[in-house]
C-alpha cells in the first residue's frame, strides 16, 4: 500500500524551536534540518503535510523531566502555576516563530486558519500549520487576548497542560492513576468554553482532569476533542483517557489522536524508546472499537516526548501505517485515521463558531 498523507494532531515544534534560539533554529527547520523530530525535510520524507502546531509556554527551569518516567510508578507533583507575564511573553514569541515560518518559507509553510486552507496549501504543496496552545495561562480571565491570538490565526486551544490557572485543572503524571482529581473549570473556564464555541476554536481536553473533561462536555456545543492522549484501560496513566470519557467523546462524533510517546503507550507506564509498533496497534484497536472508525486519528507529540524508536521522526510515519496494513487495517480505514477524521472534526468544530 502507497503511505497515505498525514494530519498531525499535536506536536511541540515551536517549543523546540523557541528553546533552541528562534533564527538559526527557524533556518535549520526551513533548510537541511534540524535535530527535532519535525522540520520540513523529515516531514517531506514522512508525507506529513499539516498538523496542530502547539504554543506551550514552559515552566520555570524547564518544568518535567518527561524523560525520567520509569517503568512501574511514579507520582511527580504539578508544576506551580504560571504568571500571566511570563507565559504571555512566550506565547508572543512562539506565535511570532510560527508566522516566521511561514513568511521564510517560500511557499513551503502555511499558517491555516479553515480547513479550505488546509487544502489549498495541499495543492501547492506546503505543509499546512494550524496555531493551538497547549496551556491558556496567556490569555486573561476577561479574554481579551484570545481576540488577539485569534486574529493572529488560533484555531484550537487545550485550555491546560498538567499545571493549574485560572482557567481550569491539569492532572500531574501519575501512574498508576485515574484522571479523576481535582476540581472542575472556573467561572472563567466557563466562559472560555462558550467564547471558544462563539469564534469556532477547538477545544483540546487533553491534560485536563476528569471534572474538568465533563465540564466541557456539559457546556460545549461543538465535537469532544482529545488531540493526543491514549486509552486507560490499556495504560493508566493519568493523562490518559476512560471509557467514560471516550463514549463521551463518541457520542458527540468526536476525534482522539493517538499520542506517541511512549509512557502514555506501555502496560508499564514507562517513557521508553524501547517501545514496538504493535503497542501502539494495541491503542489503535482499542480507539477504534470504542469511537468507532471515524473517531480515531493521530497526535504523536513530536518534538514533546520519547516516541518508539521504530519511528524515531516525522520520516518514520510509513513504518506506522505499513504495520497497520499488515494487522488488517484496509485503505480507507487508514486515510481516515492519517488525516481524513481531522479534516471532519476541524471543519465541524471551526463551523460550530461561524468560522
Amino acid at each position: 500500500m502507497k503511505s497515505p498523507i498525514v494530519f498531525d494532531g499535536h506536536n511541540d515544534c515551536l517549543l523546540r524551536l523557541y528553546l533552541d534560539g528562534g533564527e538559526a533554529a527557524i533556518e535549520a527547520f526551513l533548510g537541511n534540518g534540524g535535530p527535532g523530530h519535525i522540520d520540513l525535510q523529515k516531514a517531506e520524507a514522512g508525507k506529513l503535510r499539516g498538523g496542530l502546531f502547539a504554543i506551550f509556554p514552559p515552566s520555570p527551569r524547564g518544568g518535567l523531566d518527561l524523560s525520567r518516567m520509569p517503568a512501574g510508578g511514579y507520582d511527580y507533583p504539578l508544576p506551580a502555576p504560571l504568571e500571566g507575564p511570563v507565559a504571555e511573553a512566550a506565547t508572543i514569541a512562539m506565535a511570532s516563530i510560527l508566522l516566521r515560518l511561514e513568511r521564510q518559507s517560500k511557499g513551503r509553510f502555511r499558517v491555516c486558519r479553515s480547513v479550505a486552507e488546509i487544502r489549498s496549501a495541499w495543492s501547492d504543496g506546503a505543509l499546512a500549520a494550524v496555531m493551538h496552545i497547549e496551556g491558556a495561562e496567556a490569555i486573561d480571565p476577561g479574554l481579551r487576548m484570545l481576540d488577539v491570538l485569534h486574529a493572529a490565526g488560533l484555531r484550537s486551544i487545550g485550555m491546560v497542560w498538567s499545571r493549574n490557572n485560572h482557567f481550569a485543572h491539569g492532572v500531574p503524571m501519575r501512574f498508576p492513576s485515574s484522571p479523576d482529581i481535582g476540581e472542575g473549570l472556573t467561572a472563567a473556564g466557563e466562559r472560555l468554553v462558550k467564547r471558544c464555541n462563539e469564534l469556532g476554536i477547538l477545544l483540546d481536553l487533553s491534560h485536563l482532569n476528569e471534572k474538568g473533561f465533563f465540564d466541557v462536555a456539559r457546556l460545549s456545543d461543538a465535537p469532544l476533542v482529545a488531540t493526543h492522549s491514549n486509552v486507560h484501560a490499556l495504560c493508566p496513566v493519568s493523562r490518559n483517557l476512560t471509557d467514560r470519557q471516550l463514549a463521551a467523546i463518541a457520542e458527540t462524533k468526536g476525534v482522539v489522536g493517538l499520542n506517541f510517546a511512549t509512557a502514555f503507550l506501555r502496560e508499564d507506564g514507562a517513557m521508553n524508546a524501547d517501545t514496538d509498533l504493535d503497542t501502539m496497534i494495541r491503542h489503535l484497536d482499542a480507539l477504534v472499537e470504542r469511537l468507532g472508525e471515524d473517531g480515531v486519528a493521530l497526535g504523536s507529540d513530536f518534538d514533546g516526548a520519547v516516541i518508539p524508536e521504530p519511528i524515531g521522526d516525522a520520516s518514520g510515519l510509513p513504518k506506522l501505517f505499513t504495520a497497520m496494513e499488515r494487522h488488517g487495517y484496509g485503505k480507507a480505514l487508514i486515510d481516515k485515521i492519517a488525516y481524513e477524521n481531522w479534516l471532519s472534526v476541524l471543519e465541524r468544530s471551526f463551523k460550530s463558531g461561524g468560522v
